[in-house]
């Protein structure tokens, strides 16, 4: 059946106005049409990936719990400097990355699985553990610090047992609700912390009545001092945790 003239007209407007669609034998879809595929688009990515924050929770968790060991085995094992001091460089670089990342979701994600501040203090105190953990390495890289102190291996045990509770309870959060061993880990990380100073408190007291250089003391007090701070970090994380936990139950 042929067309009327307003038919037809309205056709040559249509495909006239689209010479790409006429081209492709095929006219475009109307303009709210593509308005609302758009939008679709927009939330869809805008939707929370939750699973995706707590991946880079744990990457980071993780990668601490191996610079830690690294710094103990280097302390335990005093010997090959410069590699191993390299080793645990090359695992806060690698945390670097994570942190980044979880940084960029953060500030690109409309909805996130808890309150922003609190998911932007976990991955700060979370890179500062092992940032001040690298910091004591390089120092013992730097130097030249002779025998180790007692204390040093101590208190990068402390740090080790904290690193692994914290990656303990970064595990629990993705079952909030499960709060229990999260805030069994956030003690027992706490616990450590006091354990932590006390071994500090000893370490500087052995260190001024060594009778050891001026320098060598002020060599070892800023690498227990940087040590021992990481184990404040450990305790920050634990009380971000918790706190979140608490607020979420």
């Amino acid at each position: 059946m042929s067309k009327c003239p307003s038919e037809m007209a309205f056709s040559w407007h249509r495909t006239a106005a689209f010479p790409a669609a006429r081209e492709n034998g095929m006219v475009r879809a109307p303009l709210g049409s593509r308005i609302r595929e758009n939008t679709v688009s927009f939330l869809q990515k805008m939707m929370p990936k939750t699973e995706t924050f707590f991946d880079f929770f744990e990457k980071q968790t993780a990668l601490t719990v191996e610079g830690v060991r690294l710094l103990k085995e280097l302390l335990e094992d005093f010997t090959d400097v410069d590699r191993k001091v390299k080793e645990i460089k090359d695992v806060e670089h690698l945390a670097d990355d994570v942190t980044h990342k979880a940084f960029s979701l953060l500030y690109t994600q409309f909805i996130t699985p808890f309150d922003r501040a609190d998911i932007h203090r976990l991955l700060t105190r979370l890179d500062d553990v092992l940032d001040l953990a690298d910091a004591a390495a390089e120092r013992l890289g730097l130097y030249d610090v002779g025998p180790v102190v007692p204390e040093a291996r101590e208190l990068a045990g402390v740090l080790l047992a904290q690193a692994r509770k914290m990656q303990d309870a970064v595990r629990g959060l993705r079952n909030v609700k499960e709060q229990k061993q999260i805030l069994e880990a956030c003690l027992e990380i706490n616990a450590l912390e006091n354990q932590a100073d006390t071994l500090l408190r000893r370490a500087l007291a052995h260190l001024f009545r060594s009778g050891a250089d001026a320098l060598t003391v002020i060599k070892w007090k800023e690498i227990l001092d940087l040590i021992e701070t990481a184990t404040d970090r450990a305790e920050d994380v634990a009380n971000v945790i918790e706190g979140v936990v608490l607020e979420n139950t």
